[in-house]
């Protein structure tokens, strides 16, 4: 089967993780994604490690697990974009490219004349997306951002941890990076639909995206409980603002997780756990009850849960078709059945390593694959190959080696 965008090409400027991570999301869909890279350095997570990918041998590479995860089914090139040279290279690849994307500091690659105004007076029907902390307009356009600090700015940090008034309350950070995986895939989905309008339109289009703006948006139910309820959000723990019972509960041998969300789902937990009476008591026959009385419902189902280990409880709870869970270690996430049946780790071959573990895309389509022919890239892996279809002689090839500008 045909990969989507097997005809697009897309010029990837950007590093890091939320411009990569779009990227990687549009070569999976088969695009021919050419991510350039400063020579001899490459994308500064190259080096964030350890741990680094391992060759054959069992010996640390150059390339960190940070890159490694963020960065499949790309061609890498290096080129100088302080250079005359590396800037022409640049307009030349954008002739017949469909996308650029970037994640430069405002109005860098305007001065180096790579910006959207330079590079679609070239080639009108170009897609370009820029992606920063704060936008490209605004108090603070200009200034660095990394997704902890949106995390925190954006109030993501405020919502999330324990209660101030329990052990370990104050606020966290989310375990993954989930501001910058939300802008890369939002930065991705404008380009799709830049590309479709493209496509009615015949014209390009500039996207700006905002990793503050992504991550505002992302408040959501926690937003509008505020703009509806007048409240400022708190910390709740695992527990739920809205929905109740949806939080973790101590079993005799480590915790659950149980996510009841409707009032007949508690009415089937309450029989389950041989209490039916819980589920006709005004305090918690709705939910709007039950967030209300948490106080008084939370002990009483404490108590139940600490009786038994979780082995009983989650197969009690799965016969009786209530949603519960383990919690589990990311090693025993990849030891999940369905996680397996879904083949969402795969191993791609490497030419260094032999081959790389990959975490696939979640994307599945009935008429369409996914391309996954292509492992991260070493530095500079695919520069000959890219400038060769530029129309380059070898010997031009190495003249621009030997002056360090790939």
């Amino acid at each position: 089967m045909q990969s989507l965008l097997s005809n697009l090409k897309v010029l990837d400027l950007s590093r890091v993780l939320a411009g990569p991570w779009a990227s990687q999301i549009l070569a999976d869909l088969g695009a021919d994604v050419i991510k350039v890279e400063r020579p001899g350095q490459g994308d500064d997570t190259r080096s964030w490690g350890p741990p680094f990918l391992k060759d054959e041998q069992g010996r640390d590479t150059a390339d960190g697990a940070y890159f490694v995860a963020t960065n499949r089914g790309k061609r890498s090139i290096t080129l100088d974009l302080q250079t005359a040279e590396g800037q022409a290279l640049v307009k030349q690849l954008c002739r017949d490219a469909d996308v650029v994307l970037e994640n430069y500091k405002v109005g860098t690659l305007a001065r180096l004349g790579l910006d959207y105004a330079s590079l679609s007076a070239i080639n009108p029907r170009l897609v370009y997306c820029s992606v920063t902390g704060f936008g490209q307009t605004g108090p603070r356009a200009a200034e660095p951002a990394y997704d902890f600090l949106i995390q925190a700015m954006g109030g993501l940090m405020s919502v999330t941890g324990e209660r101030d008034d329990k052990p370990g309350g104050g606020p966290q950070k989310v375990g993954v990076p989930i501001v910058d995986l939300t802008t890369g895939v939002y930065a991705a989905l404008g380009i799709v639909a830049a590309l479709l309008r493209r496509s009615q339109t015949g014209q390009g289009e500039y996207i700006d995206v905002a990793m503050l703006d992504v991550q505002v948006g992302l408040l959501a139910n926690q937003a509008m409980n505020f703009l509806l309820g007048g409240r400022v959000p708190r910390r709740t723990g695992t527990a739920h603002p809205n929905i109740q019972p949806q939080r973790t509960f101590a079993c005799a041998d480590g915790d659950i997780v149980i996510v009841v969300g409707n009032d007949a789902q508690f009415a089937t937990l309450c029989e389950a756990l041989g209490q039916p009476s819980l589920a006709r008591d005004p305090r918690y026959v709705s939910n709007s009850q039950r967030v209300k009385n948490l106080d008084t419902l939370d002990p009483l189902l404490d108590a139940i849960f600490i009786r038994e280990p979780r082995a009983h409880w989650l197969d009690l709870l799965k016969r009786a078709g209530v949603p519960a869970g383990s919690i589990n270690t990311v090693p025993e996430v990849f030891d999940d059945p369905q996680v397996q049946h879904r083949g969402m780790l795969r191993r791609l071959p490497h030419p260094v390593a032999g081959e790389v573990p990959q975490v696939m895309n979640p994307l599945r389509f009935g008429q369409s694959s996914l391309r996954v022919d292509r492992a991260p890239a070493l530095l500079g892996q695919h520069t000959d190959e890219v400038l060769a279809e530029l129309g380059l002689s070898a010997a031009q090839i190495q003249d621009y080696r030997d002056r360090k500008i790939i």
